[in-house]
């Protein structure tokens, strides 16, 4: 006995309903760095580039430089993990607004 195995539709767009917010409908261009209210800056005489903050960081924006490592500003939600777990401090959150 076989089995046939059927893709099916992941869901039927015409059953969303009119009053939906729109973002549960449709993707949004905003990134994580369009509604951020603090950002990550290293301090380039602290950083060891021990990667750390590669490491912990959950959206991974952490770019490396020859001798630091630095922040995708565009991704990056201003959590401040990564100012949190770095071992030499190198790193501060600072208003978005004093940038």
């Amino acid at each position: 006995m076989s089995m046939k195995h059927q893709a099916y539709a992941m869901f039927d767009s015409s059953t969303i309903p009119d009053d939906l917010c729109p973002i549960a409908t449709k993707p949004t261009p905003m990134l994580p760095g369009d509604w951020r209210s603090m950002r990550p800056v290293v301090d380039r005489a602290k950083c060891v580039k021990c990667a750390v903050c590669w490491l912990y960081c959950p959206v991974q924006c952490v770019v490396e430089r020859p001798a630091w490592f630095d922040f995708n500003l565009k991704t990056c939600k201003g959590c401040g993990i990564c100012a949190t777990e770095c071992p030499q401090r190198a790193i501060a959150m600072i208003e978005e607004a004093s940038a």
